[in-house]
């Protein structure tokens, strides 16, 4: 082991690629060699686990050393913006060893999530790597800020009428308000990569869109039995896709936080543009909870000026339950509600009703359900002064320095890829997949 690591930490990038490479030939032969994983033994398993083991440790050495010009070589020189998915992609082939191929993505995205190799680990070890690294972590850090494709493309259909229907959200301008209704009418706005990939065109087009002032999220009227005919704000990560193997670390928990939640907060980035004023545009948002925010619905409120409740609802974390890690929240919301709540809500489960004085911690403004569009109203009204932006700019650059979020986000990716093949994380989506099949989330 230790021959191998002074191996990858060579001086020499090619020498030290080439190291990696061997070392990461020679545990795929093993994995091959022992089967498929659901069909393993203990004892194939356990072996299994050491080999990999053994090789992370080398991806781990081999970027400790090497993280900064692996992401030079990777965009040229900082001279390419490549998104996260377009970076772990760009890395397969150029570095072999260091991250999953695509082959290797695509067949474990084929297996439940107990029973995948976790190869996704190995994109958070790259992924923490990179963003631990000054230069090469902001540089990514900006590119996720762009505005993707998608949201370019749709843009003239947008700007001219108004209006778009994405799979999940719902987007409409009414005057300058912008309303973004999460519109998974089934499964209660549960969260999956779909949803993410919808949200951050959305969250795209509010920000290009020169006829919108003010973003407005809000969850839609469900069809789900258990919540017929009402609206709910999000019950959180889609639990049952989760056991299906259908949430991914880089298309769902690094690109959400990375993607159109961080831009929640800067904007978007424009470069090469003629304001020297200015290198993010950035909105006012306001949120409306209608029922319930759980878990990743609970993290959005983090991000908004102006939040505003029904009476009848709460706000709930259930991590501990989950086993996962809920997000930045965890670096948010000790800011927003003390340590002591935080902890109450994180790792005990604590939910928080809005007509608990707690309440006020995570939204500025509580009424009864019919009076709910009429705060609206008077909210984005107060949004659309000339100083917001400036000043809204200038609280979440006191609030949440982009270094320190950087540092959170370089843990995250590796905590957060090892959480999800834990043993009693693949055992409670699993049990939850098995009771509770028809609600698609963890919500009551």
């Amino acid at each position: 082991m230790s021959a191998g690591r002074d191996a990858v930490r060579s001086p020499d990038l090619t020498a030290a690629r080439a190291a990696l490479a061997r070392a990461a030939k020679d545990t795929e032969a093993v994995l091959t060699g022992l089967g498929e994983p659901a069909r393993r033994s203990p004892e194939q398993r356990t072996a299994g686990a050491a080999a990999v083991d053994a090789t992370r440790a080398l991806r781990a050495a081999f970027l400790d050393t090497h993280a900064e010009a692996v992401y030079g070589e990777l965009t040229e020189g900082g001279t390419l913006r490549l998104r996260l998915a377009e970076l772990a992609r760009s890395a397969a082939p150029a570095f072999p060893g260091l991250v999953p191929t695509a082959e290797q993505v695509a067949s474990d995205r084929a297996r439940t999530q107990a029973h995948k190799e976790g190869h996704e680990i190995d994109q958070g070890i790259f992924f923490s790597r990179v963003l631990r690294s000054p230069s090469a972590g902001a540089h990514l850090l900006d590119s996720m800020l762009l505005p993707t494709s998608r949201a370019l493309e749709l843009l003239p259909e947008f700007a001219a009428g108004g209006k778009l229907e994405l799979r999940s959200v719902r987007l409409e301008r009414v005057g300058a308000v912008t309303h973004l209704t999460m519109c998974r009418e089934d499964s209660l706005n549960a969260e999956d990569d779909q949803q993410v990939d919808d949200m951050e065109t959305a969250v795209d087009l509010v920000l290009l869109d020169p006829a919108t002032e003010v973003g407005l999220l809000r969850g839609g009227v469900m069809t789900h039995p258990r919540h017929r005919g009402r609206r709910v704000f999000s019950a959180g990560i889609n639990l049952k896709a989760l056991h299906g193997g259908d949430i991914s670390l880089v298309d769902f928990l690094l690109r959400r936080e990375l993607g159109y939640l961080h831009k929640l907060i800067r904007g978007i980035l424009v470069e090469g543009g003629a304001d020297w004023r200015r290198t993010t545009f950035d909105k006012p948002w306001v949120a409306v909870v209608d029922g319930f925010a759980i878990g990743g619905g609970a993290q959005l409120l983090l991000l908004f000026d102006h939040v505003i409740a029904a009476s009848d609802a709460y706000v709930s974390l259930p991590a501990a339950q989950e086993g996962i890690i809920p997000g930045v929240a965890n670096f948010r919301l000790t800011r927003f509600a003390g340590p002591r709540l935080a902890r109450q809500v994180i790792l005990e489960g604590r939910r928080v009703h809005a007509s608990e004085p707690a309440a006020r911690l995570f939204v500025d403004e509580v009424h009864e359900p019919p009076e709910l569009d009429a705060a609206v109203e008077r909210s984005v009204e107060r949004l659309r002064g000339s100083a917001v932006l400036a000043n809204r700019r200038m609280l979440n650059l006191a609030e949440e320095p982009l270094d320190q979020f950087r540092a959170y986000m370089a843990e995250f990716a590796l905590q957060q890829a090892l959480r999800m093949y834990d043993s009693d994380v693949l055992d409670k989506v699993g049990r939850f997949s098995l009771s509770s099949s028809a609600r698609g989330s963890h919500a009551p």
